[in-house]
């Protein structure tokens, strides 16, 4: 019941695609990705238009599937990227089911695909949004990244159960961890956190203990509206930060090096 009632907490997939990549009006693909087992996810790639730029691999939060991110796709296109949006096993027309180690392969196999199509490792940005922070970090844990975007990303799947069921002993019983704040100290790529004050489900107190363990350069921009609604509220914020974020940390030309800290 405690494994079930967990799962339950954590994955709400759709299978239900409420929008279609073509409602952007820029050329993209359709495509399915393999996967363990014989088992392919689903991908919607925004080519950038200059071939230099960075390309944003989006990893989505615990709801839907990428049929409803059209529209962070949409803006990530107007800061000047390329947009992989990931679909998870269990999620839209993937196949499978969700898990936390499944969500890390599903990232990574996304990564390899983009390689495939020639983009430099040390031009992928890993966003996460989310649940998908953690999946983010742990893309960039596992890869060479350009850089690392987190948006209304908690600490660590514990820490956020502990906080939204206080009656419970979730520490001591959880098996999904997805801890975002450990993998931190390990990268060294650029870090931009976005966050707001008013997420009504991840404090901000979590984008403050991310922004602390992670190295620099970081950065932390603080958003406005409810978990779901920075995008509503807060775009020209959101674009003028990630805009930023690309000319300081010199990512519009590959020009990074990515590296990891033993």
């Amino acid at each position: 019941m405690l494994r079930w009632f967990e799962y339950s907490q954590i994955y709400h997939p759709s299978r239900v695609l409420d929008a279609a990549p073509g409602q952007l009006g820029r050329p993209f693909e359709d495509v399915f990705i393999p996967v363990e087992h014989g088992e392919r996810i689903n991908a919607w790639y925004f080519p950038a238009t200059n071939a230099a730029s960075p390309v944003f691999l989006v990893c989505h939060g615990n709801a839907g599937n990428i049929s409803h991110r059209l529209d962070l796709a949409s803006l990530l296109l107007e800061a000047g990227g390329g947009v992989l949006l990931v679909e998870y096993r269990g999620y839209g027309r993937s196949d499978g089911r969700p898990g936390e180690e499944n969500t890390y392969r599903d990232a990574q196999a996304a990564y390899h695909w983009l390689i495939g199509k020639g983009v430099a490792g040390t031009n992928i940005i890993a966003y996460g949004e989310s649940l998908g922070g953690g999946i983010a970090s742990e893309l960039a844990a596992r890869e060479p990244v350009a850089g690392l975007i987190l948006q209304s990303t908690f600490t660590s799947m514990p820490d956020l159960g502990a906080e939204v069921f206080p009656w419970l002993p979730v520490r001591l019983v959880s098996t999904i961890k997805y801890n975002t704040r450990a993998k931190l100290p390990k990268l060294r790529v650029p870090v931009l956190i976005l966050h707001s004050r008013q997420d009504d489900l991840i404090a901000f107190h979590h984008a403050e203990q991310n922004f602390a363990a992670a190295n620099e350069p970081k950065f932390l921009h603080e958003l406005g509206g409810a978990h779901n609604e920075p995008l509503l509220v807060s775009r020209p914020a959101m674009l003028s930060a990630i805009v930023e974020f690309l000319r300081t940390s010199r990512i519009q030309h590959g020009q990074t090096q990515a590296a990891h800290v033993p």
